[in-house]
């Protein structure tokens, strides 16, 4: 039944047979044939079949949420007894929005330290990706928005604030000031993140806040490519200071606070709610209050 819970949810992720059985490691047959079995054993349907994949009847969607309770407890179970047989050990799967990748170092190094049989998978991904990675059981753990949008079950561990500044070349407009206002900033040639972003939707917000709409000249999903622009001296962007910091700007980028309002928004560590926790999962919640409250001190 797990095995057939498990292909289940692969389609419902892939949406598609071949894709679904490629990701299981079985030939498409046997697992076409498995989701028969398993819709048998309920006495449903729980895909809707044409030609191709055309969906998950309202039955399939249910048991899909028990799917994923079930495999996750399963899961756990496992990873526990494995826990105590060998000590902590195995792979955790990290999805982080992209504002806070330069930060996750400060996690999985120390965790890393402390456990060194567990290795890491660290992946970028918009704030709905990371929701949605977690619900599908594909990766363990994300860093992401806490207070902006909703979250769903999850467990949640507050990490730190983002902090706007306007990120700019030394001799361009506003350079040379102490502060700006998203209502000046809002008239620069910027450089921003894409709008399937959370970072871009904070951002937008503020600026129609001060009675201006976002029109960056260059968009994009890495903040490696914002940071290669601004280099240029022709474009300006806006960053949380803390990702900028992490850059290690030369001495002619200025990093300069945006006020009126002075924002910030809460980022942290996020896992679906469980109890209890895989050992992995647990260790890394815990490893994330340790450095939420070093930051604070």
């Amino acid at each position: 039944m797990i095995d057939k819970l498990e292909f289940f949810i692969a389609l419902a992720n892939q949406k598609h047979f071949g894709r679904a059985a490629e990701e299981c490691g079985v030939t498409q047959p046997t697992l076409s044939a498995a989701i028969r079995q398993l819709e048998d054993q309920l006495g449903v349907m729980l895909v809707s079949r044409g030609s191709r994949f055309q969906g998950l009847t309202p039955e399939g969607q249910r048991v899909l949420e028990w799917a994923r309770r079930i495999v996750g407890d399963s899961r756990t179970m496992r990873e526990e007894m494995r826990a105590a047989r060998k000590g902590l050990a195995g792979h955790i799967r990290i999805a982080a929005i992209p504002t806070a990748l330069a930060m996750v170092s400060r996690i999985t190094t120390p965790f890393q330290e402390r456990h060194p049989d567990v290795t890491f998978s660290i992946i970028s991904r918009n704030s709905l990706q990371v929701l949605g990675l977690l619900e599908n059981l594909e990766i363990d753990a994300g860093i992401t928005y806490l207070e902006n949008e909703p979250l769903g079950r999850v467990t949640s561990v507050p990490l730190y604030a983002e902090r706007y500044h306007l990120i700019t070349a030394a001799g361009s407009p506003f350079s040379d000031r102490e502060s700006v206002t998203w209502k000046e900033v809002g008239n620069l040639r910027l450089c921003l993140l894409t709008a399937d972003m959370q970072n871009r939707r904070i951002i937008n917000r503020h600026l129609a806040e001060a009675g201006i709409e976002a029109t960056p000249t260059l968009e994009s999903n890495s903040m490696i490519v914002l940071f290669s622009h601004v280099q240029t001296g022709r474009w300006a962007s806006i960053m949380p200071k803390n990702i900028a910091d992490s850059f290690g700007f030369p001495v002619d980028i200025r990093k300069i606070p945006i006020t009126e309002p002075d924002a910030e928004h809460l980022v942290g560590l996020v896992a679906t709610h469980r109890e209890p926790f895989t050992p992995l999962v647990s260790a890394l919640l815990h490893e994330a209050r340790l450095l939420a409250e070093s930051s604070k001190a």
